[in-house]
C-alpha cells in the first residue's frame, strides 16, 4: 500500500484528513501523525512515504524547509499542502519547489479526495514496471533513475560524492556514457496499455542484457523514450555498445507484444567528469535523432556536426506561403510551403536529424500561432514518435489540414451565423413595416456589408427575402383560414392592399382571392 505521513500541529485537523478519506480504497495507509516539521521529516527520513500532507506553518521545521529536506531524502516523494489564505505566499514558494497540490483550509472532503485520486493515478503510473503496486520499485536502481530524472529536469552540477551517496552511481575511474532507446510509431499514438507492456520488457531485458556488462547502469523510460546511464571501465567500450545492440535484436524479437514499434538506440559520448553527463545526454538526444536520416532499428553513435543552414531562409518562403493559404483559406498555398521546406532543408549536405526535427517543429509553430489554432503539444509529441522524414511531414500536414478546416468553419461560422440571425428577425417580425436598416441594426452590421453578404450567402436580396416570407406566410392564411384578404394583406405586412395584391400575383400568378378558390 500507499504510505502518507499527515503533518500538522493542529491534532484535529490530523484526525479530520484521517477521517475525512477511505484510504483503504486509495490502497493507501496512514504511516504516521507529525505535529512540528522535525517531526514529520524524521518520519520521512525513517518511513519513506510515498505521499506528505502537511501544513505551510508549523513549530520546529516549518513546511517550506519540511517540503525541501523531503525532497532530497526522498525526489519522488508526493506532497500535499494544507495551509489556510493568510499563509498562501509560503504556498506560492512551496509551488516553486515543485508541489503542485494546495489545498486552503477549512479542508474540504470533495476536494480533497480529488487530490488524493489524481496523486494515486501519478503514483501508480510511477510504479509501472517496477515491483507490486504499493511498493514501487526500491533501492539502487530507483535512486539512479532519480539521477536520470534529475539530469533530464535541467540539473547540471553534481560531485561525484553526491552521485555515490545520493543515487549510488559511482564513477570514479570509469566512463560514463548516457544512450537514448527511441520509440518510434508509423502513425497513431502509443496507447497507456501498451507503453506499460513495453515499458515492463524493456527493463527486464534491460536487467538481463546490459547490466551484466557493465559496473552500473540505470533506464527510466519517459513518453516514448527509454533514457539510460552505463558506467563501465574506460578500456571496456565495445562490450555495452555489443549488449545495446542485443538489447535492440531482443525488443524487435518481442514485437508481437508492442504493436507497430520500432526501436532504435542514440549513444551519446563517453565522459570521465560528472560535470559532464548533461553533454552525454544531449549527444544521446543528437545521435537518435539521426535515424531521421541514417534508418531506425539500430544503433546510432556520433552525430555529425552542424551543418550551416539557411534557417531563416528556409522559414521565411514557408512563412509568406502558409500566411497566405492560412489568408484565403486555401490549401494549395499550404502544399508548396511544405514541398519547399521539405526540398530546401534535404538540399543542406550533412544535414542533421536534429535540425530536421526542429525545423518541422518551428514550421509547425508558426502555422498554430498565425492561425491562433492547432495543438501544438499533440503535434510535438507525434513528432517524437516519428522516425522518417516523410512522417513528420504527415504531421505537418495533418497540423495543417485540420486547422484550416477549423478556420473554414469558423469563418463560415461569422458569415451564416449573421444570416440566420436576419432570418429569424425577419420570420418574426415579417408582419410590421420593417426595413434593411432595422434588420442590420439586430445582427450588428452595416447595411452596405450586409446586403452584399446576404446576397453572397442566400443568393438573393433582402428585400426579396421579405417578400418570399410575407406571401408564403399569406398562402397559409388564404389556405387554413377564412379571414378577409384586407386583413391577412396587414397581417403581413402590408398596409396598401393593392400594393399586396400586386405584389402577390407578381410571384405566384394569380391574385390573392383566386389563389384561395384554387388551393383553399
Amino acid at each position: 500500500m500507499w504510505k502518507v505521513i499527515i503533518a500538522d500541529d493542529e491534532k484535529l485537523i490530523c484526525r479530520l484528513i484521517e477521517a475525512l478519506v477511505d484510504w483503504e480504497k486509495l490502497n493507501m495507509q496512514i504511516a504516521g501523525k507529525a505535529e512540528n516539521g522535525l517531526e514529520a521529516l524524521q518520519m520521512v527520513r525513517e518511513l519513506r512515504p510515498h505521499l506528505l500532507i502537511t501544513d505551510i506553518r508549523m513549530p520546529g521545521c516549518d513546511g517550506l524547509d519540511l517540503i525541501r529536506q523531503a525532497r532530497e531524502l526522498s525526489p519522488d516523494i508526493e506532497i500535499v499542502i494544507i495551509s489556510g489564505y493568510a499563509h498562501f505566499e509560503y504556498a506560492q514558494t512551496a509551488i516553486a519547489y515543485g508541489v503542485g497540490n494546495y489545498i486552503l483550509k477549512p479542508v474540504n472532503q470533495a476536494e480533497l479526495n480529488k487530490t488524493l485520486q489524481k496523486i494515486l493515478l501519478r503514483l501508480e503510473e510511477k510504479s509501472e514496471g517496477g515491483a507490486s503496486r504499493g511498493g514501487g520499485q526500491t533501492g539502487p536502481q530507483r535512486l539512479r533513475e532519480y539521477l536520470i530524472r534529475d539530469l533530464l529536469d535541467g540539473r547540471r552540477e553534481f560531485t561525484e560524492e553526491e552521485l555515490a551517496q545520493n543515487y549510488q552511481f559511482h564513477v570514479q575511474g570509469r566512463c560514463v556514457q548516457a544512450f537514448l532507446l527511441k520509440l518510434d510509431l508509423d502513425g497513431g499514438e502509443l496507447g497507456g496499455p501498451a507503453r506499460s507492456i513495453i515499458r515492463r520488457k524493456a527493463e527486464e531485458l534491460f536487467q538481463t542484457t546490459v547490466l551484466p556488462v557493465c559496473a552500473e547502469g540505470a533506464l527510466y523510460l519517459r513518453d516514448s523514450c527509454g533514457y539510460g546511464l552505463l558506467s563501465y571501465p574506460d578500456g571496456d567500450r565495445d562490450r555495452p555498445r555489443h549488449a545495446l545492440r542485443e538489447l535492440l535484436s531482443k525488443l524487435e524479437a518481442n514485437k508481437s507484444l508492442f504493436g507497430q514499434v520500432v526501436f532504435t538506440i542514440g549513444l551519446g559520448r563517453p565522459v570521465r567528469r560528472v560535470r559532464d553527463l548533461a553533454e552525454s545526454v544531449a549527444t544521446a538526444r543528437l545521435a537518435a535523432d539521426e535515424r531521421l536520416i541514417e534508418g531506425r532499428g539500430r544503433l546510432l553513435e556520433e552525430a555529425p556536426a552542424a551543418a550551416d543552414i539557411p534557417r531563416q531562409a528556409l522559414l521565411n518562403r514557408y512563412t509568406n506561403l502558409v500566411y497566405h493559404g492560412i489568408e484565403i483559406l486555401d490549401a494549395e498555398p499550404l502544399r508548396l510551403s511544405r514541398e519547399s521546406l521539405r526540398a530546401g532543408m534535404l538540399a543542406v549536405p550533412r544535414i542533421r536529424g536534429q535540425d530536421i526535427l526542429e525545423l518541422v517543429l518551428d514550421a509547425g509553430r508558426i502555422f498554430a500561432l498565425r492561425a491562433g489554432a492547432g495543438d501544438m503539444d499533440a503535434f510535438q509529441a507525434r513528432c517524437g514518435q516519428r522516425g522518417r522524414v516523410e512522417l513528420l511531414f504527415q504531421e505537418l500536414e495533418g497540423l495543417h489540414t485540420e486547422t484550416l478546416q477549423l478556420l473554414k468553419e469558423r469563418q463560415e461560422a461569422k458569415t451564416t451565423r449573421p444570416i440566420r440571425l436576419a432570418k429569424q428577425f425577419i420570420q418574426e417580425n415579417y408582419q410590421c413595416n420593417i426595413t434593411l436598416e432595422d434588420v442590420c441594426k439586430a445582427v450588428g452590421f452595416s447595411s452596405a456589408y450586409f446586403s452584399a453578404l446576404f446576397k453572397k450567402e442566400t443568393g438573393e436580396g433582402f428585400s426579396k427575402y421579405l417578400t418570399e416570407v410575407r406571401v408564403n406566410r399569406a398562402k397559409e392564411l388564404l389556405r387554413e383560414t377564412d379571414l378577409p384578404v384586407t386583413e391577412i394583406c396587414q397581417a403581413v405586412g402590408y398596409s396598401d392592399r393593392k400594393h399586396f395584391t400586386q405584389t402577390f400575383h407578381k410571384m405566384t400568378g394569380v391574385n390573392p382571392a383566386e389563389f384561395r378558390r384554387l388551393y383553399g
